[in-house]
């Protein structure tokens, strides 16, 4: 396990890294890209803690691919039970990074496979490397994770598709159906991340907040979303005016403050 960092308050297990860029945090998968216990555990962790000096988090491997499904260790035949504590230890996981604090830019490169796919869709942005291939099937003659997450990307008939015949998916035509928001070279992924992640940081928080947690439910509810978008539009308008005033309120005490000193000075001047 790393030590806690000032930027992740808690501790990582050896398959995940932490680096900071300035106010972009970067979350590495280091173990061959594959999800165990302790890497989703250790992914709920990260953006559970994060310091407030984090804006955005790049999510994204060290290896030749982003994620090629659960471990083996994790994805073999056990009781109804503890298969059912497992999967909501990951919904637990991905709606850190779905519903969490920052917005996450993930960069999918190689295999982006089952639990990878389900990873990379609780991500904001994706940005897809041409190396990429996107596939449900583990290989483990089980049924296939990240159903969920996916379907809201690309839609039901294309994941049934998928879940049926194994269909596996090009970079290219990922972009095209949705899976990513951007396609670059092999070896660009990260610095497209990286670039992208530094200009949301950039955002009002409150639009942040508000395309994270407020587009998926009018997405889900049109008709509270118009509600909720209404209510959010008129915190941002009182944060803008409390900044102005703030604002004001500090231009007016320099202001008082000079005008005290200048009078000073003319009343030591008067009596010399």
């Amino acid at each position: 396990m790393t030590m806690p960092l000032d930027y992740c308050a808690g501790r990582l297990p050896a398959s995940l890294k932490a680096t900071r860029q300035g106010e972009v945090g970067v979350l590495w998968l280091t173990r061959g890209g594959t999800l165990d216990d302790e890497t989703i555990l250790g992914i709920e962790t990260y953006f559970s803690t994060l310091a407030g000096i984090i804006k955005t988090v790049v999510l994204a491997s060290e290896g030749e691919d982003l994620c090629l499904g659960l471990a083996v260790s994790a994805a073999r035949k056990e009781d109804t039970i503890e298969s059912l504590a497992r999967a909501l230890s990951r919904q637990r996981s991905f709606e850190r990074i779905q519903f969490g604090k920052v917005p996450v830019v993930a960069v999918l490169r190689g295999a982006v496979i089952g639990a990878g796919l389900e990873l990379a869709a609780a991500a904001h942005v994706r940005v897809a490397e041409r190396s990429a291939y996107y596939k449900l099937g583990e290989g483990l003659g089980q049924v296939p994770g990240g159903c969920v997450g996916l379907t809201r990307l690309i839609g039901p008939s294309r994941v049934m598709d998928m879940m049926l015949t194994g269909r596996a998916y090009s970079a290219e035509e990922g972009q095209t159906m949705g899976l990513s928001t951007y396609l670059v070279n092999n070896g660009s992924g990260v610095a497209k991340g990286l670039a992208l992640a530094d200009t949301i940081a950039r955002n009002r928080p409150i639009a942040n907040c508000s395309a994270m947690h407020l587009l998926p439910r009018v997405a889900m509810d049109p008709a509270a979303g118009h509600v909720a978008e209404e209510l959010v539009a008129a915190l941002a308008r009182l944060e803008s005016q409390a900044a102005e005033q703030r604002a004001t309120d500090d231009s007016g005490t320099v202001s008082s403050l000079g005008s005290a000193f200048a009078d000073g000075h003319s009343c030591q001047d008067r009596r010399g």
